[in-house]
C-alpha cells in the first residue's frame, strides 16, 4: 500500500480593494467603504462576466473566476501589484496544546507565535500574502484577524460607564488592515470553494470559545457540536439584544446591499461589572453606527469578535465560519475526538519514517486518520472490539478515500482497520513503535469500576507489542487515579515522560506521554498481571490528594 502524499490545493488571492492601506478615514468615509464591501463582492459572485473592472488605482481589475492560480507567487504578484499587508492573526487551538501549535506556526510559516493568557488562544504575525498557509494549520480550530489588542485594558467600576467606553471605543480602531485581510480571505473561500457566510441556512458561529473557562466565564453564541458538557447550556441572549438596534440601519445607495455582520462576545473573569451580552448589545451597536452596516445574527457576512478575559481585551474579525477540526470524520461515535487534538497528540509523540503506530482503541479511527493524513511516511493499524466502532473508521477511511480520489490522488491511506480484543492483540511481541489512543473515560464509555481492571490489562498487552527502549505511547483519559495506579504496578515497563492537561468536553483530562523502557516483557513481578480492583486504602487516599 503506497503512503505517497496527495499533491496539496493550489491558492488564488484575489486583489485588494480602497480604501488604501493606512489611511485614515472619517465615519462617513467608512460608512461607504463599509457599503462597497458588500456591493463589491456580492457583484463579484454573481457575474459571469469576463469583463476586467475599473479599480482605484486606475488598473484593470481581472475577473475573479477566470484567472489562472499562480504556482507560487504572493498576493502582491498574484493582485497585480497591491501592498502586501502585515497582521496579527489570532487562533483558537486545544486547550493544553498551546505549545504544540506554536510549534507547527513556526515550521510551517516561519513567525514566532504568542501563547495568551487565555488558554486555548495563540497569535502570530502574518504577511496577507501567506493566508492561504494558515489555513493549513492543522492544530487550530478557528481563525480571526487581530484589529486592537489591550493586554491591560482599565474597565470602569460602573456598568454604565464601562458599556459606554466600548461603545466609544468602536471608532478609534484601526479597522483598514483587518477589513483588507477579511477580503481577501473571502475571495480565497470562494476559489477554494467554500460555501459562502450569510447565503442561507443556518449558519455556524466562526468563533469558538475557548472550553478551559471556569464557572465565572460567561459565553454567547458558541457552536452547538462545541458546548462543554460541564457547562450544561450555551447563552445566546446577545443574539436578541444585537437585534435590536437592526431597525436603526440606514439603508445604503440605491442596487447596493448592505453589510451584515454580528457581534460575539466572549467574556472571561469575575471584575467585570457587565455581562457578554451587554457588552456584545453596546459595542455591536456602535459599530453599526459607525459602518452604517445591518446587524444578523444568521446570516451576516463579517462577523466581529469581542474577546475579554480579565484585563485583556482583543477585538478581531473572524476568518473561519466553522472549526477547521471538522474536516476528516464522515461517521460520528459517542466520544469521537476532534481533528485538531488529534493532531496535538501526534506531535507529542513525534512520527518518524516507517514507524509502525497502532491505536488500540480506535472509536471512529480520528486519530490514526490524521497520522495518515498528515504523517503519511508511517504505517497506522486501527483497531477496535466493537464491531460498529469497526464499521464507523471502515467509512471514514472510504470517505477520506473518496475525498481524495476526486481531487486526482490515485494514492492510498497508509493505514489498515482490524476488530480485536484489547487484552489479546493480534501483533507479535515488540513489533509497534508507537501506540496512541483514546482511552476509556468511565463517563460515557465504560465505567469508573470497570477502568480498574481495563487499565493495568491494556497497559500491559500495550508493553508486550511495543519495541522496548524506543517505543512510545501518548494515551488521553480522564480517569488519572487509576492510570496512575496502572503504571505504577506494570514493575518498570513503562516511563512517565511528559503529561499535558487538556479540556475534553468540559472534562479535565491528561494526555500522558510514556516511554517503553528496556525491560524484557514477561520478567517482571506476577502480580502485575493481576487485575486489581479499587482498594480503599491510606496509600489511596494520599494518591488522591496528589492527583487532585
Amino acid at each position: 500500500m503506497s503512503s505517497a502524499a496527495a499533491p496539496g490545493p493550489r491558492f488564488l488571492f484575489l486583489p485588494s480593494y480602497a480604501p488604501r492601506i493606512g489611511e485614515n478615514k472619517s465615519p462617513k468615509v467608512w460608512s461607504q467603504f463599509a457599503v462597497e464591501i458588500g456591493a463589491e463582492f456580492r457583484s463579484s459572485s454573481s457575474s459571469s462576466s469576463s469583463m476586467s473592472s475599473p479599480r482605484a488605482d486606475g488598473a484593470a481589475e481581472p475577473d475573479h473566476e477566470s484567472v489562472a492560480p499562480a504556482s507560487s507567487s504572493t498576493e502582491a504578484d498574484a493582485s497585480g501589484g497591491d501592498v502586501v499587508i502585515t497582521v496579527t492573526v489570532g487562533a483558537t487551538v486545544p486547550t493544553g496544546f498551546e505549545h504544540t501549535a506554536a510549534e507547527e506556526i513556526e515550521e510551517k510559516i516561519g513567525v514566532e507565535a504568542k501563547i495568551s493568557k487565555d488558554r486555548g488562544r495563540i497569535y502570530f504575525p502574518i504577511t496577507s500574502d501567506k493566508l492561504f498557509q494558515v489555513h493549513h494549520l492543522k492544530s487550530v480550530d478557528n481563525l480571526f484577524v487581530v484589529v486592537e489588542e489591550y493586554d491591560h485594558y482599565q474597565f470602569k467600576e460602573s456598568k454604565e460607564e464601562s458599556l459606554v467606553d466600548l461603545q466609544q471605543l468602536a471608532s478609534k480602531l484601526p479597522w483598514t488592515d483587518a477589513l483588507e485581510v477579511w477580503k481577501l480571505n473571502r475571495a480565497l473561500k470562494k476559489k477554494k470553494g467554500h460555501r459562502k457566510g450569510g447565503s442561507g441556512g443556518k449558519a455556524k458561529p466562526s468563533s469558538e470559545v475557548s472550553d478551559a473557562t471556569a464557572a465565572d466565564t460567561e459565553q454567547q453564541e458558541l457552536p452547538q457540536a462545541e458546548v462543554s458538557a460541564a457547562e450544561g447550556q450555551t447563552k445566546t441572549e446577545g443574539s436578541t439584544d444585537a437585534e435590536a438596534y437592526t431597525q436603526d440601519s440606514e439603508e445604503a445607495a440605491p442596487g447596493a446591499k448592505v453589510t451584515k455582520f454580528r457581534v460575539t462576545c466572549n467574556r472571561a473573569g469575575d471584575k467585570h461589572s457587565f455581562s457578554s451580552n451587554e457588552a456584545a448589545r453596546d459595542f455591536g451597536g456602535a459599530v453599526q453606527e459607525f459602518f452604517q452596516w445591518k446587524a444578523d445574527m444568521t446570516k451576516f457576512d463579517v462577523e466581529v469578535l469581542l474577546n475579554i478575559h480579565n484585563t485583556e481585551v482583543v477585538i478581531g474579525i473572524a476568518l473561519t465560519e466553522e472549526s477547521l477540526h471538522r474536516r476528516n470524520i464522515s461517521h460520528f461515535g459517542p466520544t469521537t475526538l476532534r481533528s485538531t487534538l488529534c493532531y496535538g497528540m501526534l506531535r507529542l509523540c513525534k512520527p518518524q519514517a516507517s514507524d509502525v503506530i497502532l491505536d488500540p482503541m480506535c472509536g471512529t479511527g480520528a486519530i490514526p486518520l490524521e497520522g495518515a493524513i498528515e504523517f503519511n511516511s508511517s504505517f497506522y493499524i486501527a483497531g477496535d472490539n466493537n464491531d460498529m466502532a469497526v464499521n464507523r473508521t471502515v467509512n471514514n477511511v472510504c470517505h477520506i478515500q473518496r475525498r481524495r480520489g476526486d481531487k486526482g490522488s490515485v494514492s492510498g491511506l497508509p493505514i489498515d482497520t482490524v476488530q480485536w480484543d484489547l487484552c489479546n492483540l493480534p501483533i507479535r511481541t515488540s513489533s509497534v513503535d508507537i501506540i496512541i489512543t483514546d482511552m476509556p473515560f468511565g463517563k460515557r464509555m465504560g465505567s469508573r469500576k470497570k477502568n480498574w481492571d481495563l487499565y493495568p490489562s491494556c497497559l500491559r498487552e500495550m508493553a508486550r507489542v511495543c519495541r522496548p527502549g524506543s517505543g512510545k505511547a501518548v494515551l488521553l483519559t480522564q480517569d488519572k487515579k487509576c492510570f496512575s495506579k496502572a503504571v505504577s504496578r506494570m514493575g518498570g515497563l513503562w516511563k512517565k515522560l511528559h503529561t499535558v492537561w487538556v479540556n475534553v468536553g468540559g472534562l479535565h483530562a491528561g494526555v500522558y506521554l510514556l516511554k517503553r523502557t528496556g525491560a524484557v516483557f514477561g520478567q517482571t513481578p506476577e502480580d502485575i498481571y493481576e487485575p486489581r480492583g479499587a482498594v480503599n486504602s491510606q496509600a489511596d487516599e494520599k494518591d488522591d490528594k496528589e492527583l487532585s
